[in-house]
């Protein structure tokens, strides 16, 4: 709002249009800028249809692995070294290959985390992703 000078003494009504007038021209620029874009097709392959029915696999039983309290590491109740767990990961996942098994992976409060990272570690260079906690 405009004020009046020299003796008016009330406000002008006049609306300063300077801002809008920018506003304006800058979404003109980008309208202008950005049409081109829109109007170019973009490839997407979609899924086709297929009549052949894929019957549902049963899921692979899941690996059981206790930690104990000595750092003792066992695969489904059997122990076995720490060092030989990224083979046996990784002959698992080469034998599930479309369907990996679940990782459960139960530690004692009393072990180490370093024995839970290499499990970690060694699972993820299996590319087993599915991996359960549990006590």
């Amino acid at each position: 709002m405009a004020f009046s000078a020299a003796g008016n003494s009330g406000p002008l009504a006049q609306i300063n249009v300077t801002p809008l007038v920018d506003v304006m021209l800058v979404l003109l620029i980008i309208f202008i800028v950005t049409a081109p874009m829109v109007s170019m097709p973009i490839p997407v392959n979609l899924p086709q249809r297929t009549t052949t029915v894929v019957p549902p696999t049963d899921p692979p039983p899941p690996i059981e692995l206790r930690v104990d309290a000595s750092n003792q590491l066992s695969w489904n109740g059997q122990a076995m070294p720490v060092a030989g767990l990224q083979a046996r990961l990784h002959e698992q996942a080469q034998a599930h290959a479309g369907n990996l098994p679940e990782l459960r992976i139960n530690t004692d409060p009393g072990s180490e985390y370093e024995v839970t990272a290499r499990i970690l570690a060694a699972a993820s260079n299996a590319h087993l992703d599915r991996i359960a906690f549990v006590q």
